[in-house]
């Protein structure tokens, strides 16, 4: 473990140091005019940055060669999970508020009043206590800035890390975390096949149609959009656990955005770059192009950030029809997005907010847990439910679990004492009893007569 340590010191200090050199080189060139130079040095350093993260990747699987099987184990994963789950959530909140902002100044530039013949629109804006105006040209300016601001590698590093999540979390214990044997029984390897060849199929198909003529039809293209995504999150509910089969459609429709960004949007930038420096002519094409992958990817952000936070709340994912609840969030919060930027646009078409408002409701309304009309015929007591929770939850919400998964109980819990079943009996209830979400897959193997005897100690008082 020390030599361990040692490498992945020695690594970081290179890394900085070599960085450091190659932006010193870099503003070196811009000083003497070399813009081709600065250009190449700016790449060069972005092939840095993708072999770093390549060695770190090196060396975390070398690490976990040496612990698997020891108690470093699940304290390895359980921090690995931390740390790359915060820089995605972080470098992800860059990347949706750029398009976000950008979508805002889109719809709210000035197209009309006081513009240059150069002039797209522009826009006054105060923020921060200061005031900041704004223009975009329809095309290029005559002459291109040097210090020219890109936004890309908020999407690529939001994508490779939430690509890497899904490899530490469900990949890595497919058995645990991507497959239920209740769902269906196949192996590890047969359900990434099916993830990953999800994610490349779904963008072929959506780039492919992007190119003919359905694109410029807006609802038409969005129909056949909605129809693909409720597909696959019915498909995926027939093969992975639940939370796999959300998670993954939230990993598609992450694909198709950060796609938008590099195989279309940048290219096309960069295009427009070259010629305007090259003084020929700009084809207009390209930045329409590029901004309605951009729309795209607009409309796409909310049920994305839904995926992000549903694994929390079983509700939906725990839901019989876990499928259609997904499609059905992700419509409604398509149309209270669509609300948005009609209201940018000063668009008074106000129905659009309640539709979604209501359909988020009606979801509330149908995803209710039925009530037990039967009842409980016979009085459960403590002794009865307790046995149950030790053997088919003390695995993993223990002070000291014993599941391979987990070194920690998860998210605090533990049900080591009456007193903690008592006080999260309504926690209980909707995860054990009513989604069947806990324990994990049912991999305990809690039995439904298990479940009824809990729910019974439950509703007549959760009495110890």
């Amino acid at each position: 473990m020390t030599a361990i340590t040692i490498t992945i010191v020695l690594l970081i200090i290179f890394f900085f140091v070599l960085a450091g050199r190659l932006g010193k080189l870099m503003e070196t060139a811009k000083e003497k005019g070399e813009e081709s130079s600065a250009e190449r040095l700016g790449t060069s350093r972005g092939y840095l940055f993708a072999g770093v993260a390549m060695l770190v990747a090196a060396l975390l699987a070398v690490v976990y060669f040496y612990i698997k099987g020891t108690p470093y184990e699940g304290h390895f994963f359980e921090w690995l999970n931390l740390l790359v789950r915060w820089f995605h959530i972080t470098i992800g909140i860059a990347w949706i508020g750029a398009s976000f902002y950008f979508v805002f100044l889109e719809n709210s530039l000035n197209r009309t009043k006081n513009l240059r013949d150069e002039l797209a629109g522009n826009l006054w804006a105060v923020h921060g206590g200061g005031f900041y105006y704004l223009e975009k040209y329809k095309v290029a300016p005559e002459k291109i800035p040097e210090e020219l601001h890109w936004f890309k590698y908020e999407a690529y590093f939001t994508w490779v890390s939430g690509i890497t999540l899904l490899f530490i979390v469900y990949y890595f214990n497919a058995g645990g975390m991507l497959l239920d044997k209740n769902v269906a029984d196949i192996s590890a390897l047969t359900g990434i096949s099916i993830g990953i060849g999800a994610m490349v199929i779904s963008w072929l198909l959506y780039a492919f149609v992007c190119k003919t003529p359905l694109v410029k039809n807006g609802v038409l293209f969005s129909i056949i959009g909605f129809l693909w995504i409720t597909f696959l999150a019915w498909f995926f509910s027939q093969y992975f656990s639940s939370r796999a089969a959300y998670i993954h459609v939230g990993a598609i429709l992450g694909t198709l955005m950060a796609g938008n960004v590099f195989f279309v949007i940048i290219p096309a930038q960069k295009a427009m770059v070259k010629a305007a420096k090259e003084g020929k002519p700009l084809n207009p094409e390209l930045g329409k192009h590029a901004g309605l992958r951009s729309l795209h990817n607009n409309y796409m952000t909310l049920p994305v950030l839904f995926i992000m936070i549903s694994n929390h709340f079983p509700s939906t994912f725990g839901h019989p029809y876990n499928w259609a609840i997904l499609a059905a969030i992700a419509l409604a919060s398509a149309i209270i997005k669509h609300y948005h930027n009609l209201t940018e646009k000063g668009d008074p078409t106000v129905w659009m907010l309640p539709i979604g408002v209501a359909m988020m409701l009606g979801i509330v309304f149908v995803t209710a847990p039925d009530v037990n009309t039967d009842g409980c015929k016979d009085e459960v007591s403590f002794t009865q439910i307790y046995p149950i929770i030790k053997e088919r939850c003390l695995p993993c919400h223990s002070s000291r679990p014993t599941d391979e998964l987990y070194s920690a109980p998860p998210n605090g819990i533990s049900y080591e004492t009456p007193d903690v079943v008592v006080n999260l009996k309504d926690k209980i209830m909707q995860r054990v009893v009513l989604t069947k979400t806990m324990p994990q897959n049912n991999k305990t193997g809690m039995t439904q007569k298990e479940r009824d005897l809990i729910q019974c100690w439950i509703e007549q008082g959760a009495n110890l």
